[in-house]
C-alpha cells in the first residue's frame, strides 16, 4: 500500500511569510543598494564596548552563562531599571535574559498565552508580533492607529477586550511610526488591563531614542501594573549592536518562571561573552544617553530633509529611528511597487508598509518605512539616489 504524501511546513509555518524587512535588505544587497531599510545602525558601537567583549573572553567567560542571565547583567538591569524608570525588581526572580527582545517576545508568548486565547495588536505593528501570535495559538485582535498622530479611539480599543483577551502588545516608542505612547494613553489601556485581568507585553526597544521633549512611560511603572506586565527591552537599538542578540523580559515572580522554563528549551542562554559585556553598556554615564538623543536627531533631521527634498509626505517620529510614509499619491499601484522601482531603479531599499498590518487592514499598500539609523556618508549617498524619484 502507498503511503499518502507528506505535507512539509507545518499548519503554523504556512500561516505567515519570512520576514520582509529582511528580504530587503537582501534586495539591496543585491542590487547594490543604498539600505534603509532593516533597523540596524551601519556605525561603529561605542569603543567601550569592544574592549568590554575583547576582555570578557580573554577572562573565559566563554561557556554557558546562567540559564536565565549572567549574574552581574541582571543586577546591572535591575539598576538601570530602578534610574530610568523608578521600579524596583529583583534581580534572581524577576529577568530573564533572552537571545534578543525577539526571542524574550516569543519565548513570553509561548509561556503565558495559550492556544485560541485572543491578544490585542495595535495596527501598524512590527511585523514579528503577527508571527508570535500564530507561533502560540493566539487570536490577533488588531486596533488602528489613526494616523497622521497615531492614536488610538478608547472605544474601540476597549470593545477589543473581553473575557478571551489574554495580552495586549504595546511598542512605544513605536516602530514604524515613530509614536510615543503618552501617559493619558497608557493609562487607557492599563485600566482595560486591570479590568479584563489581562497582560501587557510592552517592548521597550527604543526607550531612548526620544525627540521635542518626549518623555517614554514605562507600563510596569504604572498603578497596579507590576503584576500584569512583562517589560521587553535590548541592548541592540541603545548601544548600536543589533547582532550582539542580548535582551531581556522583567516581570514579577509568578510571570518570569514560565518564561525562563521556555527560554531555557528555545535557547538555553544568550552568548555568555556578549552578557558580560553588556554590564559595560547598561553602566555608560547620563553623557552617553544625552548624546545619543542629540544624534539620532540630527540623523532624523537629515532624514526629513531628504524626504521634503523629493517630494514624499511622512509622518515626523517622536521616537526611535524610523520616517514612516504616505505614498498612495506618488502614482505608484502598491508600497510594493514603489520599492521594488525604488531598490532596482533607484537604488534605495525601504520597507513596504503592508508587512506592519493585518491581512484585512483598509490602505495597508499606503506606506513605506525608511530607516535613518545612518551614517552621514549613507545619507547622502541615499539623497544623491533619491534625486531620480523628482526626474520621474
Amino acid at each position: 500500500m502507498q503511503s499518502k504524501t507528506r505535507k512539509i511546513a507545518s499548519n503554523r509555518a504556512n500561516q505567515f511569510q519570512e520576514s520582509v524587512i529582511r528580504e530587503m535588505s537582501r534586495l539591496s544587497a543585491q542590487h547594490q543598494a543604498v539600505n534603509l531599510a532593516q533597523g540596524l545602525p551601519d556605525f561603529p558601537c561605542p569603543p567601550e564596548l569592544k574592549e568590554a567583549v575583547t576582555r570578557a573572553v580573554f577572562d573565559d567567560v566563554n561557556q554557558y552563562a546562567i540559564t536565565w542571565g549572567d549574574k552581574f547583567l541582571r543586577q546591572a538591569i535591575t539598576e538601570q531599571t530602578k534610574k530610568f524608570s523608578g521600579l524596583t525588581i529583583e534581580p534572581e526572580t524577576d529577568i530573564t535574559v533572552c537571545c534578543g527582545a525577539t526571542e524574550a517576545m516569543v519565548a513570553t508568548m509561548l509561556a503565558l498565552v495559550d492556544p485560541g486565547d485572543e491578544v490585542v495588536v495595535f495596527e501598524p505593528f512590527y511585523e514579528n508580533y503577527g508571527p508570535d501570535s500564530i507561533l502560540c495559538g493566539a487570536v490577533p485582535r488588531y486596533v488602528k492607529l489613526h494616523a497622521p498622530n497615531w492614536t488610538f479611539d478608547e472605544e474601540e480599543l476597549a470593545k477589543a477586550f473581553n473575557e478571551n483577551t489574554r495580552a495586549i502588545i504595546i511598542n512605544t516608542p513605536h516602530n514604524p511610526t515613530g509614536k510615543v505612547f503618552n501617559l493619558q494613553e497608557m493609562t487607557a489601556i492599563a485600566n482595560l488591563c486591570q479590568k479584563y485581568n489581562v497582560l501587557a507585553l510592552t517592548d521597550e526597544i527604543y526607550e531612548h531614542i526620544l525627540y521635542d521633549g518626549a518623555k517614554h512611560v514605562s507600563m510596569a511603572a504604572l498603578p497596579g501594573m507590576a503584576d500584569l506586565t512583562v517589560t521587553i527591552n535590548s541592548l541592540s537599538k541603545t548601544y548600536s549592536v543589533t547582532g550582539w542578540r542580548v535582551g531581556w523580559a522583567i516581570a514579577k515572580p509568578e510571570l518570569t518562571l514560565p518564561i525562563r522554563k521556555v527560554h531555557d528549551f528555545l535557547t538555553v542562554g544568550s552568548p555568555a561573552p556578549l552578557q558580560r559585556a553588556a554590564v559595560t553598556a547598561i553602566n555608560m554615564p547620563d553623557k552617553y544617553y544625552a548624546d545619543l538623543k542629540a544624534k539620532y536627531a540630527e540623523r532624523r533631521a537629515m532624514m526629513l530633509e531628504i524626504l521634503d527634498g523629493v517630494g514624499i509626505p511622512y509622518f515626523k517620529p517622536e521616537g526611535a529611528y524610523y520616517a514612516f510614509c504616505d505614498i498612495s499619491g506618488l502614482g505608484f499601484k502598491s508600497d510594493m511597487d514603489f520599492t521594488k522601482y525604488l531598490v532596482k531603479d533607484v537604488g534605495v531599499a525601504v520597507v513596504p508598509g503592508g508587512s506592519f498590518f493585518g491581512p484585512e487592514a483598509e490602505n495597508r499598500h499606503n506606506y513605506v518605512r525608511f530607516c535613518f539609523s545612518r551614517k552621514e556618508e549613507t545619507m547622502l549617498a541615499a539623497k544623491e539616489r533619491l534625486k531620480k524619484l523628482k526626474s520621474r
